[in-house]
């Protein structure tokens, strides 16, 4: 198959206010009367009157995920006019290039922009080939900018320069023969990643977007907490600063450039009060709408930013928060793995340069399975897959029913801590505990009924979907003090306001009571190993994968274990646990999901 053809942008940044002292001048010169109320009319004619439309598509969170994304992580929730929901199946590039197509029709003024995670946790037919097909897939979608995510930094600085400026991976070389891969033609934004040696910025911190003199800056950031979710190795060198007095600098900094529109694309987020992508949250009655982290970044960046593209945390939302002058300002999410895409209309001042602000309006659209596929999408996919699928198509169990990966404590989540335990006890039979963190977790295993695949065969390729990080399952000695302060690092410390529930292995088992709060919701009396209760002073071997042995996730306790053994990596830890106890007649069973009691 030839190679999916490529095309290449070119950028600056703007270097001066010229542009905008003319507008001003022109501006002067017209008649008093040629105010909003009869510009405005002329809002939709490229290049005439005052004001322009301006048309934001964005997305966030796409993970690698080329193919529609399969079980719960393909469908989103709309509430309907009578209040009762459905589900709709969504997601799939070649469904997201149509969409984005169709939605630019008509909109001669129009920027496509994403707020981060592109890349990292991906399905096979992307991680496989270190997420170059992803960057090509973006490419032909027509990306404009995105920022930089946390799973951008998963394999590390340099890696992720190469995803920006191409080459084939130092290690595994180029994947075709005919090309060499040519990176990304949008900019990564990380205004608020710099290198520890010089303080400079890693990537760039900014952008604007222009045409026909309409001027609009794009600021790029992750959140501060970075390091705590990324392997060390990961980050080694650089350092996260505070998102909010990073955009603001930036914002003057665009601002002396004569840039009065400014765009945050930020990878942290919120939780909405409804699941249902188009919740208004907005609405009389939707109490506080919007919560979690985003809410104070956004009551804090600076007034001179018009709106906040934001994700992290896969929820959907278009709401308003109010900036620091107390002016309503959009914030949006569009959920995660390309199943939606936010539809924002900046009505640009052209006697200003900036956003008429009571103007914006914003909306989530569904990336539904109902309309044409992208055929050159399609030939991606295929030849991608096509490289693949003697690795992706490889079984290495079988299961008797779905196991999902949703809950505190999630079957999925059971099993490959089982698996964690007996790969460790392949390595020293004194092993005791596994544990996993939940967001090493991407998706559940699907099963028939669910309407996915078709005889419950669990392929290598759907396992490198569940665990993609290449994490090795690393053993320590813990206390039994230790083990039960890690446990209590679930839901207090950096982990309070959003818990992260470990995964255990069969044996351990301890309550939960959430109706305390901090280290007290874990009840000390009730954590025990084969129903004895933990020995606070005795030491115990503890199997984990190498992200939460490096003190990953908030879970510093973790990262204090001594005589270190390294084992296999997770991935084949799961395949072997899954060969040796499954087959056709006998598939593994769903777990139970019993091992952890909630007091609610």
């Amino acid at each position: 198959m030839p190679p999916t053809p490529r095309h290449r942008r070119t950028y600056r940044i703007l270097a001066g206010a010229a542009a905008l002292a003319t507008v001003g001048a022109l501006a002067a010169a017209l008649p008093a009367s040629a105010g909003p109320a009869l510009e405005k009319s002329a809002a939709h004619k490229p290049g005439s009157g005052r004001y322009q439309d301006v048309q934001l598509l964005s997305f966030n969170d796409l993970h690698g995920n080329l193919e529609p994304p399969s079980g719960s992580s393909g469908r989103v929730t709309e509430v309907q006019e009578d209040g009762t929901t459905k589900t709709i199946d969504a997601g799939g590039v070649e469904y997201l290039a149509t969409h984005l197509r169709e939605a630019r029709e008509g909109n001669k003024y129009s920027i496509t922009a994403a707020a981060g995670d592109m890349v990292g946790a991906s399905p096979l037919i992307s991680g496989l080939f270190h997420d170059e097909p992803t960057i090509d897939a973006l490419n032909g979608l027509d990306l404009d900018v995105t920022s930089v995510g946390n799973h951008e930094f998963d394999e590390g600085a340099q890696e992720l320069a190469r995803l920006q400026n191409g080459g084939c991976h130092p290690t595994d070389g180029c994947y075709d023969d005919s090309e060499e891969f040519d990176g990304a033609n949008f900019p990564y934004l990380a205004a608020n990643v710099t290198k520890e040696k010089t303080g400079k910025p890693l990537l760039k911190p900014y952008w604007v977007w222009k045409q026909n003199g309409v001027k609009v800056g794009f600021i790029g950031v992750t959140l501060e907490g970075t390091p705590n979710i990324v392997s060390a190795e990961g980050v080694k060198g650089l350092k996260f600063g505070d998102e909010v007095a990073t955009i603001n600098k930036y914002a003057k900094e665009l601002q002396k450039q004569g840039v009065q529109s400014i765009v945050a694309l930020i990878h942290e987020g919120g939780a909405p009060a409804s699941t249902s992508y188009n919740y208004d949250c907005d609405s009389p009655g939707a109490g506080d709408g919007i919560s979690g982290p985003i809410v104070d970044i956004a009551k804090n960046v600076t007034p001179a930013v018009d709106a906040l593209v934001t994700g992290h945390t896969h929820q959907a939302y278009a709401c308003t928060i109010n900036d620091p002058a107390g002016k309503p300002r959009t914030v949006t999410s569009a959920s995660s793995f390309g199943r939606l895409y936010t539809d924002t209309t900046l009505t640009y001042d052209r006697w200003t340069g900036d956003i008429a602000r009571t103007a914006v309006k914003s909306a989530n659209h569904v990336v539904t399975r109902d309309v044409a596929k992208a055929t050159d999408m399609t030939a991606l996919i295929d030849r991608w897959k096509a490289l693949s699928a003697p690795i992706a198509s490889r079984p290495i169990g079988y299961i008797a029913g779905e196991i999902p990966s949703t809950g505190t404590e999630s079957p999925l989540g059971d099993l490959i801590a089982d698996a964690q335990l007996a790969h460790a006890k392949s390595l020293d039979p004194g092993a005791d505990i596994a544990v996993m963190n939940p967001g090493g977790i991407r998706a559940g295993l699907t099963y028939p009924a669910s309407g996915s695949e078709g005889d419950g065969v669990v392929t290598f390729g759907e396992a490198y979907t569940v665990q993609p990080f290449a994490n090795t399952v690393n053993l320590v000695d813990l206390t039994g003090a230790q083990v039960i302060t890690a446990l209590q690092q679930q839901v207090s410390g950096l982990n309070e306001a959003a818990p992260k529930i470990l995964q255990i292995s069969a044996g351990l088992t301890y309550t939960l009571d959430l109706t305390k709060s901090g280290a007290a919701r874990v009840v000390v009396d009730s954590v025990k190993l084969n129903g004895a209760a933990i020995d606070q002073a005795a030491t115990y071997r503890v199997a984990m994968n190498s992200f939460l042995a490096g003190g990953g996730d908030g879970f510093a306790e973790l990262g204090k274990g001594g005589d270190v053994l390294v084992g296999s990596d997770d991935l084949a830890a799961f395949e072997a646990y899954l060969t040796a106890n499954s087959s056709a007649m006998a598939p593994y069973p769903v777990p139970a999901a019993n091992r952890i009691t909630i007091v609610k």
